[in-house]
């Protein structure tokens, strides 16, 4: 899941006067969203810990959540493509994310490809820090030379590289849908 339409995001940035990014910034990069990424706080506590920020009442909170998430969407082509290697290759879902995150993911039937889902807040462990990836690698039983590990962040990359498997910064489909093709000897097909 990616944020591709950054429009609703970028009219409340406007509305506040915060720079490009700077909404994502106060939403994620605060200390309760820290707490939240490792379950020691809800999301609902993240979410008026911003509101308090910004002053809002609770019907503009409630509409800068349902923007905030508006613009984000499944990338159906990559999750197909994993889906493909069913059978091949192990697949797993870590992901850095707030309490509620695992019921959330299974709403959408496209993430059903991956085999397990690990999630930051039900292990309270984040990424960067190498136990959840461990976590990860034990629960699809491969070792981790044996793994591409793809993030859009880069620090998360190094990590995964520091114990030894395949990173890829995930910049586009189309570039990480090459990466995994080279990275499966190019025996598959998209």
């Amino acid at each position: 899941m990616r944020t591709v339409d950054m429009t609703p995001r970028r009219l409340w940035e406007a509305r506040f006067g915060l720079p490009e990014w700077g909404l994502a910034k106060l939403v994620f990069d605060n200390p309760v969203a820290r707490k939240a990424t490792v379950g020691m706080a809800e999301k609902s506590d993240v979410w008026n810990f911003v509101g308090a920020k910004l002053r809002l009442s609770d019907k503009e909170l409630v509409a800068l959540q349902r923007d905030f998430w508006s613009g984000d969407q499944i990338d159906v082509a990559l999750t197909q493509f994993v889906g493909k290697q069913l059978g091949r290759c192990r697949t797993a879902l870590l992901s850095n994310a707030w309490p509620g995150a695992r019921e959330f993911f299974q709403s959408f039937s496209e993430l059903s490809v991956f085999e397990t889902m690990v999630v930051s807040a039900e292990e309270c462990v984040a990424k960067p820090n190498s136990e959840i990836y461990l976590r990860t690698l034990a629960r699809i039983g491969v070792t981790s030379d044996q793994t591409m590990f793809v993030d859009d962040v880069a620090e998360n990359v190094l990590a995964a590289r520091s114990l030894g498997m395949e990173g890829l910064v995930f910049e586009s489909t189309e570039q990480t849908l090459i990466a995994l093709c080279e990275w499966l000897d190019g025996s598959v097909t998209t």
